[in-house]
């Protein structure tokens, strides 16, 4: 695994993500599996405070951050995420 991947993997924890998550249930019936019920479910995971500040290099505790520093510290990620480009 490269270091990259690394950083990316803990950016998508820092700002949440949604997984979706197939269940497939299956019953054998005349030496054949046959599909009996399918379901898709979405599920958000939340953004996680100590990702973000690990990807923060624990320059200053987060506690101490105004809510202008935190909203920058935010953007600077999105945009990582992004790879660098805005979507506005």
């Amino acid at each position: 695994m490269k270091k990259q991947d690394v950083k990316d993997a803990i950016l998508k924890v820092a700002l949440g993500f949604s997984v979706e998550e197939v269940t497939e249930e299956y019953d054998a019936h005349d030496g054949e599996l046959r599909l009996v019920k399918r379901k898709e479910t979405k599920k958000d995971v939340p953004p996680d405070l100590k990702a973000a500040m690990l990807l923060m290099g624990n320059k200053k505790s987060i506690k101490t951050l105004s809510d202008e520093e935190l909203t920058r510290e935010r953007e600077k990620l999105l945009s990582q995420l992004n790879g660098g480009k805005d979507d506005e």
